[in-house]
């Protein structure tokens, strides 16, 4: 077999308030704004990026763009959150530089009242992780990679 997966290029997240994760991704995780509007009618892409944007925006952080979208309103059920129980995603991980990141973003986590875990390491993998959750529900886990002893 020679064709095989590479790194992820981008990751599009269905949201149920887009002004609202758009807010959490900038501010608790770093991301930057990368689309947050379609061209006019008459420029030739106008409808490309209608229908890739989906009504949503795009963000990046580096390499990887993150998508996203609202919920489709008809398939949408009152209190619908994220279940990583059900079929699909079970949680989408970032990496970051090191613990004192992983820090800084638990600690903007608490700040803005948003759900998080407690700093462990994962010796096994050679990582540090901190568990979050986006105001979906969305899980994401931040890992960075362990500091050798001093």
């Amino acid at each position: 077999m020679t064709a095989a997966a590479g790194a992820v290029h981008h990751i599009r997240l269905t949201v149920t308030d887009v002004a609202r994760a758009r807010e959490f991704y900038t501010r608790v995780l770093g991301f930057s704004v990368a689309v947050d509007t379609v061209p006019p009618q008459d420029d030739p892409d106008h409808w490309l990026m209608v229908h890739n944007l989906q009504g949503g925006i795009v963000l990046t952080n580096g390499q990887l763009q993150l998508g996203l979208r609202p919920c489709d309103d008809p398939r949408r059920r009152a209190g619908d959150r994220f279940d990583p129980l059900r079929v699909g995603l079970d949680h989408v991980s970032f990496s970051v530089g090191g613990r004192a990141e992983l820090a800084e973003i638990r600690d903007r986590c608490a700040a803005g009242g948003h759900e998080h875990g407690e700093l462990a390491e994962l010796a096994p993998f050679g990582i540090a992780v901190l568990s979050i959750t986006d105001p979906d529900g969305i899980q994401l886990e931040l890992t960075a990679p362990l500091e050798p002893d001093a």
